[in-house]
Parts: structure tokens; sequence; C-alpha cells
């Protein structure tokens, strides 16, 4: 192990000591980016010993694909000053084995001006599997959900076609009765009476079917049940919603539900809490990702402050786009309205 920076000898024999028994990587490199400290813990994680390891480029440890991209942040890094950047954020990095294998890591970066140049410290842990359990938690997760939209749509179409076709025979017959029957008023009051509430319980049969599943989306497809949506959100609320989508784009599943759910739940979101006078809904495909836009010109709010005890709404888009490993961000600030941007992989591989 190299520590041509530090000068004195106890102090080198010590940190050595601490670095060996480390159980996370710790490797130091240079501000030319060659590794001058190399641990035991990354000699076990990466493969290569420190002999073949140390003077030689960070970037041998980075897949080949990102190697612009770490250049790049190495010189912003080390231009804003900044110190450090802490392990635990959402981001996942990637390294390179000695045998070409890539994988996910965790790191911490930090930066140091020494009398012989910058220095700069990666303390990183291979969270291979960790990611793998996320992979099964997301898989489950999207196959719980698409069994609870199948549920919905079981559900849904036997409202659909049991219950509300139960009601309208038994309105029929109670119109044959009150067109029967003596022309008795109070007989002629409760007959009347019975066809409103007949009415109302279809009506309400078909929303609750709607609302759990709306079957234009399984029999005619994605772009008609959005035009169902966006006119059943103007009907509501008499605010007008403008969608631009293209006639011909066609999805299959998970994807058409899911873009269906988020247009659905962002217009909830903006019929309780915008106060908008404006809204479109913008869909298009862009190479091998679908690109959906919501937008409000309502009230807005701010986005990093504490949600409210029970609210869900934002949750439940997110949570819905990383099913479908997509990303969702969500704009907004007070008075400048608010608008919700996803982008979605649409190939089945990454269902």
């Amino acid at each position: 192990m190299t520590f041509s920076l530090l000068s004195d000898a106890n102090a080198k024999q010590r940190l050595a000591g601490l670095l060996e028994s480390a159980m996370d990587a710790i490797i130091s490199c240079d501000d030319t980016q060659k590794i001058v400290l190399y641990n035991r813990a990354a000699e076990r994680i990466f493969g290569w010993p420190p002999e073949e390891a140390i003077g030689q480029p960070l970037e041998m440890l980075i897949p080949t694909r990102f190697h612009q991209l770490h250049a790049q942040q190495v010189r912003r890094f080390g231009a804003t000053g900044t110190t450090s950047r802490r392990m635990g954020d959402t981001t996942v990095l990637y390294a390179r084995r000695k045998s070409g294998d890539e994988f996910p890591i965790d790191a911490s970066i930090s930066q140091l001006n020494t009398p012989e140049g910058k220095l700069y410290t990666v303390i990183l842990r291979d969270i291979t599997e960790r990611e793998r359990a996320r992979e099964e938690l997301a898989a489950f997760a999207s196959e719980s959900a698409g069994v609870r939209e199948q549920e919905k749509s079981r559900i849904a179409r036997e409202l659909h076609d049991e219950l509300a076709q139960s009601l309208t025979a038994a309105k029929m017959d109670a119109i044959w009765l009150r067109d029967h029957l003596s022309a008795d008023p109070e007989a002629q009051s409760k007959i009347a009476t019975m066809l409103s509430m007949l009415d109302t319980c279809v009506a309400s049969t078909r929303r609750i079917a709607a609302d759990l599943r709306p079957l234009v989306l399984d029999d005619l497809g994605l772009v008609p049940a959005l035009e169902w949506v966006v006119q059943n959100f103007m009907q509501r609320t008499h605010v007008p919603c403008e969608l631009i989508v293209d006639e011909d784009l066609e999805l299959e599943e998970p994807f058409a539900t899911g873009v269906f759910r988020i247009v659905q739940e962002s217009l909830q979101n903006v019929a309780k809490h915008a106060e908008a006078t404006q809204v479109e809904v913008e869909l298009n495909s862009e190479g091998d990702y679908l690109l959906l836009r919501v937008q409000d010109d309502g009230i807005g709010f701010r986005p990093s402050q504490p949600r409210k005890p029970q609210s869900l709404g934002l949750v439940g888009l997110r949570e819905r786009a990383q099913l479908m490993r997509g990303e969702l961000r969500v704009d907004s600030s007070p008075g400048a309205g608010t608008r919700v941007e996803a982008r979605i992989p649409t190939t089945r591989a990454d269902a």
C-alpha cells in the first residue's frame, strides 16, 4: 500500500491499520485521477491486488460507458469546493470488477487539499444484494398491482353486466306497473319514487364500476380511456382540460393501465386541491420512452413541505411510475400551478 501523500511514519502506520480493518472499500486518487491508496476491502470487492491498482487511473474501476460522465463530475466536484457527498442518496452508481462484471455501489466522496495537491477519497460498498432485494420487492409490488387491476376489472364488469342490467330490468317492470295500475295517486307516487331510486342506483352502479376500472380501457385501449377520463373530469369540475395525444398510440400492459392511473389520479389531485382554471394532459412517445405531462394553472404548493397526514396522492403517483421502472417529477410553487411529468420505458423487459 502506498501513502506517499502522508508524511509522518507513525501516522502512516496507524492509518494503515485502520484502513486495512475497514469493512468498506477505501480508495484515494490524486488530482490526475491516479490511485494512490487502496485498502484490503477494495481488493476484496474489485479483485485487483494493490500492486496492480496503485498508480493506475481510477477509470479502471468504472464501466467504460461512464468514463466521460465521471470526468465531468470530478471536474464539477473539484470546482464547486464541495467537500463530500454522503452515502444513502437515491443515486445508484456502478463499478467494474477485474473480471469485467459491473455491480452497483453506494459511495461517499470527499476531497482534501494537501501540499502535494488535491486528494479525492471514495468510501464505497457493494450493494448488489440490496439492489437484488429491491428488484424482487419491485417485482412483487408490480405483480400485486397487476392482480389488483385484474380483480378491479372483474368486479367492474360484474357490476356493469350483472347488477346494472338487473336494476334496469327492475326499472322496466316498475314502468309496466305504473302504466297498468289504476290511477291511484298513492300507488303512482310510490312507483315514481321507485323509478327515481332505480335511476339513481343504476347511475351509481355504473359510476362505481367506471371508477374501479373503466371498461373502455380494456375494450378500446388507452387513448379512448384517456379521452373518457378527461371528459369525466370536465363534467365534474367544469374546468377546461386539453388532451394532447397521438391517436395511434398503443401500449401493452402494464403500461396502458399504469399511464391511465397516473393521469386519473393526477386529475383527481387537481380537482381536490388545485383550484385551476385550465389543465393540459400531454402524452407522446420518444424512442423507447413514454413522456407524460399533466399541468394546471392552479394555486400550486411547495413540494418540499411535509405532506399532510393521510395525503398519499403524490406518493401513489411516484409508486405507479416506479412500478413501470419510470421516473416521476413534480414541479410546483405557490401561485404558479403544478406540473407532473413522468418518463417511462416502454420495453416489456423493464416492466
